[in-house]
């Protein structure tokens, strides 16, 4: 509540106005006067009774400020002491006495009077009024505490009143606050309601207090840690200096700076690198950000840019030593000649990208190390299975914390070369996630046109891969995308031929086998039948990579008996004690038929671990048409079953077969061992023949094999695997092969010697596979029929019986 007017007191009063000051009543205050007019008023006032009316102006700026300038509530105060400055100012002591309104202002001779009325403090005995008081000293001692410009002894002294108004205008004539919030507390008469609004300001003036505090604490402690570390940094150069030693910060970065130039790194790898190197030096040495940058340096630097090894280039040299590491694989051998006669014509050729596709075991990667060393190149190999994360190729932007480059540079670091033999191993078994697909990665790094500028996340610069020598490894090729197959040169390794295992097998394998168990070649000795044994009943493989373990696991046995009887122990291994050492054969050796008969024709089949004979049987029971297939066949194998089937029944007269024979008569296929998936078109000429022998009672020779797919004309057509099959009819001593005539090609790729002992036979239709396999019909044999009619039993073929 604003102050009101209780009396009729009025008093005409010289008035000075005044910049940024409020006079409260029982104050004392000094201030300095200059104005002209103020100090007119001034001595006015000392000459009649030292009274002066005193108001604050809205406008400090006004240097002559008129009536509307000036607050109409000021103070009539008390003139305690005046002194005349040298500068022609007065500096006067006042004390407030009383509130008063001004009602009217006059210009008098040079300065200005008031005609004010004397406002009378209410008369307050509230009894809510002492804690009012006792809450407004309680906070203004906090807040003279928090704050820095007041003396908190003179502070509390001067609060010690019992006067509720006296109380409150001391406390407003020491707050720090604007000039109208002052004001405003002039204006208010009463005290209950003045120490209210007094308890309010303080409250936020405390808290503003208590964050500027905290946020002084907060920077305190940061300067004085900075300070300290500057003050330790500072006398270790002082400790170092008298020691003779130089700054170990400047010596870093002279040091990175002369790696970065020997590194003789591109123009733009360069210029990343010294501006990083820039950004360190600004850095505090301890931070977390100059381990980053200082990685990065050490990464740039330590990548090969220009560091190549001396290609070996001759020739003969390395064939020979192709030949020392591997046994076979002509094919390979001669494109790594090839590549080497390529690089002693050009300076400067694309690297090739080789992609070897083959089984478990049958060297891949050992094969790759040949080449490393046969070319004088430094070797390094990336597993690919279970890679599921685009960053491995690629690596992680330095963004992110631990961040690195992807494996590829990590790899050529460890090569420390730029034209290493590089291995991408397992490529075929790389999967994909929502972390990327790392196969997709791998187009830009197998590609001779992109990978002179692969880009890194991590080095974030264009690196040359264009003079690695990349080698793929794969088991299959069908899980590799087609994109990056394009990009491949595949060599196929289809497994070694039982002629080349053993070879392998006394060359490599068992010089090695018995070093790594302390073994002399007089101490055991492996027959070539041994060796037949070993392969045929003990491993089932297209590589040696188990015939390996199973030498092993003899030489451990053989060990045992050196250690008991002496290093003068010696075994001979044959087919027939070799059970004695490995135990009981592991597989079935596949025989070809015993004799010749019907419905049983020998077929050839591919697997991974090579070639194997598939015999098919065919039997015939009364019933009403029925197609029957068993043995665990494919969908193609099914497929070729019925494409058989119909090309008999549609030359059934041509062959001697009774038209209307598949409305008597239910037709059973199988093929053995029922356990193991089959499939595939290869089988297509066998079938037939074997329909065909049941049909007409022709028995089919034992000593043929065959393999081809057949049409619904009969005609026969070429299937792959040749080498592999004609290997496994040799094996088991089939001397005739049946094959497509356009398959004539693929004989090349079989061993001479095994050529040179069969006789292979080429046909283009159904009918010169049945003239070669199916032996001339023998003349019928009479048996006792039982019991019941010959239309009880169904009629069967002539040569067939129940």
């Amino acid at each position: 509540m604003f102050g009101q007017d209780k009396t009729d007191e009025i008093e005409t009063l010289p008035m000075v106005p005044l910049r940024d000051v409020v006079v409260f009543p029982h104050m004392m205050i000094p201030f300095v006067v200059g104005r002209p007019s103020s100090i007119k008023a001034l001595d006015y006032a000392l000459s009649r009774g030292k009274r002066i009316f005193l108001s604050a102006q809205h406008d400090a700026t006004h240097d002559n400020p008129a009536p509307e300038d000036i607050y109409t509530l000021g103070t009539v105060c008390n003139i305690v002491q005046s002194l005349k400055l040298p500068d022609g100012n007065v500096k006067v002591l006042v004390e407030g006495l009383e509130r008063a309104r001004a009602l009217e202002f006059r210009e008098e001779t040079g300065h200005m009077r008031v005609v004010a009325r004397i406002l009378s403090v209410p008369d307050e005995s509230d009894s809510g009024l002492e804690g009012l008081m006792s809450k407004a000293i309680g906070l203004f001692e906090q807040y003279v505490k928090l704050s820095n410009n007041l003396h908190y002894d003179a502070m509390l002294a001067a609060v010690r009143v019992e006067d509720p108004s006296k109380l409150a205008d001391t406390i407003a004539s020491h707050l720090v606050v604007p000039v109208e919030e002052k004001q405003n507390l002039l204006e208010i008469v009463s005290a209950q309601e003045r120490l209210t609004r007094i308890a309010s300001i303080l409250e936020a003036e405390v808290d503003k207090l208590n964050v500027d505090r905290r946020i002084q604490g907060r920077v305190k402690k940061q300067m004085e840690r900075a300070q300290k570390e500057y003050y330790l940094n500072e006398k270790m150069k002082a400790i170092q200096k008298e020691l003779g030693r130089k700054d170990e910060k400047g010596n870093e970065t002279d040091d990175i700076r002369k790696n970065i130039e020997e590194a003789r790194m591109p123009k733009e790898a360069e210029e990343k690198a010294l501006q990083e190197l820039k950004r360190l030096e600004a850095m505090p040495p301890m931070s977390a950000e100059a381990t980053v940058s200082r990685n990065y340096l050490d990464w740039l630097i330590a990548v090969p840019w220009t560091k190549k090894t001396r290609e070996r280039k001759d020739l003969e040299a390395a064939e020979k030593i192709l030949n020392e590491d591997h046994y076979g694989l002509d094919k390979v051998k001669e494109r790594i000649i090839e590549f080497l006669a390529v690089r002693q014509l050009v300076n400067k050729p694309k690297g090739p990208i080789l992609c070897f596709v083959g089984p478990p075991g049958v060297g891949k990667t050992s094969l790759a190390r040949s080449i490393a060393r046969c070319t004088n190149r430094k070797f390094v190999r990336l597993s690919l299975g279970g890679v599921r994360d685009e960053a491995e190729i690629r690596g992680h932007r330095r963004t992110y914390i631990g961040a690195f480059p992807g494996q590829i540079i990590q790899m050529m670091k460890k090569a420390g070369t730029r034209n290493p033999v590089f291995l991408l191993d397992e490529v075929d078994k790389m999967s994909m996630d929502f972390r990327g697909d790392p196969s997709a990665a791998l187009l830009e790094v197998l590609d001779p046109e992109q990978n002179n500028t692969f880009s890194d996340h991590y080095l974030d610069t264009e690196y040359d891969l264009s003079s690695v020598f990349f080698i793929a490894t794969a088991n299959v090729l069908h899980t590799v995308p087609q994109a990056l197959q394009d990009r491949l040169e595949v060599l196929r390794l289809p497994g070694y031929t039982e002629r080349e295992k053993i070879e392998i097998a006394q060359r490599h394998l068992l010089p090695k086998q018995l070093k790594s168990h302390g073994l002399m070649p007089e101490n055991v000795t492996f027959t070539e039948d041994s060796m037949e044994e070993l392969i045929r009943r003990y491993t089932r493989e297209a590589g040696v990579r188990n015939m390996e373990r199973e030498m092993s696991s003899i030489l451990r046995k053989v060990a045992r008996k050196v250690v008991k009887e002496g290093k003068g122990f010696t075994v001979e291994l044959t087919a027939k004690n070799l059970n004695e050492y490995l135990g009981i054969p592991r597989y079935r050796a596949t025989q070809q038929a015993e004799r010749h008969e019907v419905g049983l024709a020998t077929g050839l089949a591919w697997t991974e671990v090579g070639g194997e004979i598939l015999p098919i049987e065919v039997t015939l029971m009364p019933g009403k048409g029925a197609l029957r297939l068993t043995g665990k066949l494919g969908d193609v194998m099914q497929e070729s079953a019925h494409a058989a089937m119909s090309f008999v029944r549609s030359r059934a007269e041509e062959y001697d077969i009774k038209r209307d024979f598949n409305r008597r008569l239910d037709v059973h296929i199988h093929v053995p061992e029922g356990a193991i998936p089959k499939d595939g078109p290869s089988a297509g000429i066998t079938m037939c023949t074997a329909l065909v022998s049941a049909l007409t009672g022709r028995r089919v020779r034992r000593d043929v094999a065959m393999t081809g797919e057949i049409t619904l004309r009969g005609k026969v057509l070429p299937v792959g695997g040749i080498k592999e099959k004609l290997l496994a009819a040799h094996r088991i001593g089939v001397t005739t092969i049946i094959l497509p005539r356009e398959s004539e090609k693929d004989l090349a790729d079989v061993p001479k010697n095994v050529v040179e002992v069969l006789n292979v036979e080429l046909v283009d239709h159904i009918d010169e596979v049945l003239k070669i396999a199916l032996l001339p019909p023998e003349p019928p044999q009479t048996e006792v029929a039982p019991e019941g009619t010959e239309e009880d039993l169904g009629q069967l073929p002539d040569g067939m019986t129940h």
